[in-house]
């Protein structure tokens, strides 16, 4: 039973995205054709397209911030193990934070409140820490409890998680489908 190679069939131009692939198969004698189908991932309908794109555009916004977010935090970890005692520690930690005020500040000014929500997700996703708990790390419990006071005021929780299952369902989906390069 050796399986006879025929040409690739595709159902669109673009050879990288092959959704059917054919071979033939001879069994006494008599030959059939094989199709193998790439597997589809089915998603939930979009229930309002005007909620999708902006969830789209908020996720090109800031998932770049969310990978850096999640690249630093791995560093510092590191670097904070390596230094001797507290004091340099501290000193680490403020030249960062000082490092990323200056870096970030006119991003996140340019941002809406929205998008805020969604890089504090995001941040979550990557970080696998609530950003109230990485500022309570960092900086202290008053000072966490402050910007969780802020962030109330517009409308924010810096302790809300990230939950792909249930809440968070059409964002884990638009993520997946921009980490593909599809959006």
């Amino acid at each position: 039973m050796l399986p006879l190679l025929c040409p690739t069939i595709y159902a669109q131009r673009r050879k990288e995205r092959a959704i059917w692939h054919s071979e033939w198969v001879v069994e006494k004698g008599d030959s059939i054709p094989m199709f193998h189908i790439t597997p589809v991932r089915k998603y939930a309908r979009k229930p309002d397209m005007r909620r999708y794109a902006r969830m789209v555009r908020a996720v090109k916004r800031v998932y770049p911030i969310a990978e850096e977010a999640r690249t630093l935090m791995a560093t510092m970890e590191q670097e904070l193990l390596a230094l001797p005692n507290k004091k340099r520690q501290k000193l680490y930690i403020k030249g960062i934070e000082k490092r990323l005020i200056r870096e970030y500040t006119p991003v996140l000014k340019k941002m809406t409140i929205y998008d805020g929500a969604v890089l504090l997700k995001l941040i979550d996703r990557q970080v696998d820490d609530t950003a109230f708990e990485i500022i309570k790390e960092f900086r202290g419990g008053f000072e966490a409890s402050m910007w969780q006071a802020l962030a109330k005021i517009f409308g924010n929780n810096l302790k809300t998680s990230y939950d792909p299952e249930k809440d968070d369902r059409l964002l884990e989906q638009i993520v997946n489908l921009y980490e593909k390069g599809l959006l």
